[in-house]
């Protein structure tokens, strides 16, 4: 499998210069349109681009369009897959040795001797059974050596995959779900596959395994409420003061805030600060039963996102103070995102998602990927939870910083790729 990008003016001249060089039978995988950023985009024209894929490329190819994984082919370079001098000389002795018998045994029943022609039949049939037994042991070395042939191939395609699970669980993705990925291609792959096909192939499964994005949809007409919760620190706030800028400043929607994190002042008056630049209300609850006339207050907007405090996931009484909140709106108005950062220890991450799937079911945000140089556990939770994966955040800047979860992405961070 062969994957490459092509940038044009539209999807149709994109998927025309995909077919002109990769062949009629290109499959389209993605199209994502280019929007221009920046006080210059007036004068910047839009443009597509298509991820298209292919099969049976020759290996300079093939080559182009895998990510740039020279760190992993390094380790292969150093690897000798040919079969071992001994198990050559022992095989090539083997064949000598029968050769020669068989040479004695057939001159010995074709000579024209006076001692041959007076042998007896029990002399003849010793000999006929020797040359069966020779012969079946030739068999047996042929069978050998088609086995010892077969089980070459097998370990040098092994010692790729071993090199490419190193590789993964360095960039911290847990050994159960390496295990699952490499299982899922080893049914796959032809005899004597080469690195740039076993790493296409567990790179498209990674991309699969994460999936599309789960953005927030605003296409109903009724008020729509997102909820973000999530233990303190994660970086709730700044991530609603981004989501609401984009929402009003891109999309021209009707906006509110509220929040119900009485227990920092400090983010109450982040976002007042943040309602204010955006000139949209801002509300403050204390208790779930305050939700209600706010409910009536706001119904003709479009978007109300809800900043929840940040409350310790191990608290049943405080996780139940959330669930009362979230219970307000009814699930057909209501979205929830769970916010985690990227930096938090994987152990931790386990029992924050699993304590808040038991009280409901969310979307997924990370934060802080600029503080971490491994993605491994943005892969693990969404493995372990099932949970669509939403946004990542980046930094503090407001509206920037911010971005819908890019599988292609993870999938070369992951597999020690070029990003």
């Amino acid at each position: 499998m062969v994957i490459k990008k092509f940038i044009a003016a539209t999807e149709q001249e994109a998927t025309e210069m995909a077919k002109a060089e990769l062949g009629s039978d290109v499959t389209i995988m993605n199209v994502k349109e280019n929007v221009p950023h920046g006080i210059f985009r007036l004068f910047k024209k839009k443009t597509v681009e298509v991820t298209a894929a292919v099969d049976d490329l020759k290996k300079e190819e093939l080559k182009e369009t895998i990510p740039d994984f020279s760190k992993l082919q390094q380790a292969i370079q150093e690897k000798n897959y040919s079969a071992p001098d001994s198990i050559n000389s022992v095989r090539k002795q083997q064949k000598e040795e029968l050769a020669k018998n068989n040479q004695v045994i057939i001159e010995d029943l074709s000579s024209d001797s006076e001692e041959e022609k007076n042998i007896s039949e029990n002399e003849i049939e010793e000999k006929l059974n020797t040359l069966q037994d020779l012969l079946e042991k030739q068999i047996q070395v042929s069978k050998e050596e088609k086995k010892e042939e077969k089980e070459a191939v097998i370990n040098k395609n092994q010692a790729y995959i071993e090199i490419i699970r190193k590789q993964l669980i360095e960039n911290e993705v847990e050994p159960v779900y390496v295990d699952q990925i490499m299982d899922d291609i080893q049914g796959t792959l032809a005899a004597n596959s080469t690195l740039d096909t076993i790493l296409a192939s567990v790179y498209q499964k990674i991309v699969l395994k994460i999936g599309k994005p789960h953005l927030i949809d605003l296409k109903t007409k009724r008020t729509k409420y997102i909820f973000f919760i999530g233990p303190t620190g994660v970086g709730k706030t700044t991530t609603i003061a981004k989501i609401a800028s984009i929402m009003k400043l891109t999309r021209k929607s009707k906006v509110a805030l509220i929040t119900s994190d009485t227990y920092r002042i400090a983010a109450v008056e982040q976002l007042k600060t943040y309602a204010n630049i955006l000139d949209i209300p801002l509300k403050v609850v204390y208790t779930a039963d305050e939700m209600e006339p706010l409910k009536e207050e706001l119904r003709d907007l479009d978007l109300v996102l809800v900043d929840t405090a940040g409350r310790s996931h191990n608290n049943e009484e405080q996780r139940s103070d959330i669930e009362k909140l979230l219970n307000t709106v009814p699930e057909e108005d209501r979205e929830i995102f769970l916010v985690l950062s990227a930096t938090t220890k994987y152990r931790d991450l386990v029992k924050i998602s699993d304590a808040y799937s038991e009280i409901v079911k969310y979307n997924l945000i990370f934060t802080k990927l600029d503080e971490t140089d491994t993605l491994g556990n943005i892969f693990n939770i969404r493995m372990l939870t099932g949970a669509p994966l939403s946004y990542a955040t980046w930094g503090q800047n407001v509206p920037g910083d911010i971005g819908k979860i890019d599988a292609q992405k993870i999938a070369k961070q992951l597999l020690g790729g070029n990003s």
